[in-house]
């Protein structure tokens, strides 16, 4: 009798090999989850404020708990607690003039805690 195997999931997800396989089933873990810039501008912009736990739920950015990054602005450095490719992207947005940034001066470090838009969505 055979005895079953044990295999390790493939990108931190289970791959049945017998199914036929699309390009899409071979992107690594990290390209699945994750944002673009301009579906964080969408989100943002159809919102009147956006607090910060909502774009971590919103786009699964379930980082470690105490992810924090640091985005330089025209004002001055900031904090952000999302993981550093989405900082990086609201710092993008920030510095075009898409997005601007509430902060929580109750600690002296600037830390933010919510986005709004700044400009409307053009639709065409």
């Amino acid at each position: 009798m055979d005895t079953p195997t044990t295999r390790a999931p493939q990108n931190h997800r289970e791959i049945d090999q017998s199914a036929p396989q699309q390009a899409d089933d071979f992107r690594p873990f990290e390209e699945v989850q994750g944002c673009t810039a301009a579906q964080l501008r969408r989100f943002i912009k159809s919102r009147a404020y956006v607090p910060m736990h909502e774009l971590r739920r919103r786009f699964e950015l379930n980082g470690a708990p105490d992810d924090v990054c640091c985005v330089h602005t025209s004002a001055g450095p900031v904090y952000l607690g999302l993981p550093a490719r989405e900082s990086q992207l609201i710092g993008d947005l920030v510095r075009q003039g898409d997005v601007g940034l509430e902060l929580c001066r109750d600690p002296e470090t600037p830390i933010v805690v919510g986005v709004y838009p700044t400009r409307p969505i053009t639709r065409h």
